[in-house]
């Protein structure tokens, strides 16, 4: 999407990062994306490509997609005027009432392609729960929740997240209150069902989002409790940044003749983001870090570790050297999560920490580089990972700290995004100097 606002680089330290207003939820250039519509049931191919090229509309803007001038009001408000590729194609489908799969990398809108459409179905209807979104990790249910305060913020809508490590009986007195959409992690939610603290005897929209990452998360059996509780007769849309095996077989399950949309290739890395890969013994990667630190360009770094043990070593290294950095993983309370995330999102901690729980539901502007402390055990994840910088079309760098063993991880990384990576040697740093 674009605005009539400048966009501006990523922040400097010390202060607070600038945001784009290129699409609610956008991360990467429109015009970078290519679109492919098709239908998950071969036999009504042709009628999906044909319903899904009516809908689009080149250059057009969110006023041609047939949406209540509340909820337009509301997104001018954000100050957005052009929906995204996904978006574009996503909104019209699901306004018709279709089922859908949304598939596009990280940061291309996917949180705005279902959220207005159901602010849209839910305006002037009843107050009761209507809406259902299952999302993997408490970050990402914080950040729906906020996404449909914001497009909904005209429509008088209700929503409500609920997810562990905070108090239950906030969430128990909005349940029971009555809310038009709650948006949930299947754990949580599973405890309020067995309690009977809400009901979705009235639930008309069904949303599965990050689906990739739940099944990831063995969240498969909780989806299933959940899902079972639900009428069939609902709209379910899901949407995913890769589309394995699993997640095909949980649409064949879930959805009814369901509309694809996906934008870009499957497990395409975000192309704002250079790569590069620094050979360095295991023991050595704390130095190289800190090392890597001292220049300035590193403004935002975002840190990825493989465990929450390794986190807190890198954490307190960082420290010892003088760098002012957070620790971000499951063994921390909500409220030390969310004091760490707004401490560097308003550039007062340069860097953050963390296990892959913030590869996914991160919004966060002018991160100015990915480092990649271990080698993700799976090429997918390199891909989320990475997309948390080079967001908003702005340029970013995602490093790889590669030890003897993890020579063959990367190599596969490389296959998986259909590119070479260069290496990167380190006086002193590198193997066997």
């Amino acid at each position: 999407m674009t605005t009539d606002k400048k966009k501006r680089g990523p922040a400097r330290r010390g202060g607070a990062r600038g945001k784009s207003r290129s699409a609610p939820g956008a991360d990467t250039a429109e015009a970078a994306e290519t679109v492919e519509t098709a239908s998950a049931d071969a036999s009504s191919l042709s009628l999906a490509q044909a319903e899904a090229a009516a809908s689009v509309s080149d250059g057009g803007g969110f006023t041609e997609l047939g949406l209540h001038h509340v909820v337009l009001r509301a997104i001018a408000d954000a100050g957005y005027t052009l929906p995204t590729p996904i978006q574009r194609q996503a909104i019209p489908l699901a306004l018709k009432g279709r089922d859908l799969m949304g598939l596009a990398q990280t940061g291309t809108g996917k949180t705005a392609g279902f959220s207005i459409p159901i602010i849209e179905r839910l305006y002037g209807g009843p107050h009761r729960t209507r809406a259902l979104i299952l999302t993997p990790t408490r970050e990402l249910c914080q950040q729906v929740e906020e996404a449909f305060r914001k497009y909904g913020k005209h429509a008088e809508l209700s929503v409500v997240s609920v997810y562990g490590g905070v108090g239950y009986e906030t969430q128990v007195a909005a349940l029971r209150g009555g809310v038009d959409v709650v948006v949930a992690t299947p754990g949580r939610l599973i405890d309020h069902l067995e309690k009977q603290n809400v009901s979705f005897d009235d639930l008309e929209v069904l949303v599965l989002d990050e689906a990739d990452r739940m099944l990831d998360m063995g969240f498969a059996p909780q989806i299933q409790r959940i899902v079972a509780t639900i009428h069939p007769y609902r709209q379910t849309l899901l949407f995913s940044a890769t589309m394995p095996p699993e997640v095909e077989a949980l649409a064949r399950k879930y959805l009814r003749k369901p509309m694809v949309v996906q934008v870009g290739r499957r497990s395409a890395a975000a192309t704002t983001v250079k790569h590069f890969v620094y050979p360095v013994p295991k023991q050595r990667k704390a130095e190289l870090l800190a090392e890597l630190l001292k220049q300035e360009a590193m403004d935002s770094v975002l840190v990825f570790t493989r465990t929450k043990h390794g986190a807190d070593r890198v954490v307190r290294h960082l420290e010892l050297v003088g760098v002012n950095a957070d620790a971000l993983h499951a063994d921390k309370t909500q409220g030390q999560r969310e004091s760490a995330l707004q401490r560097f999102k308003d550039g007062k901690t340069r860097v953050l920490v963390a296990t892959d729980i913030a590869q996914r539901g991160l919004d966060i502007s002018g991160i100015s580089h990915v480092i990649n402390y271990d080698v993700p055990q799976q090429a997918e994840d390199y891909v989320h990972r990475i997309g948390r910088t080079g967001r908003a079309a702005q340029t970013g760098d995602a490093y790889t700290f590669m030890c003897a063993d993890e020579i063959s991880m990367v190599k596969t990384i490389e296959r998986t995004i259909n590119q070479e990576i260069p290496r990167i040697s380190v006086p002193g740093y590198d193997f066997g100097t």
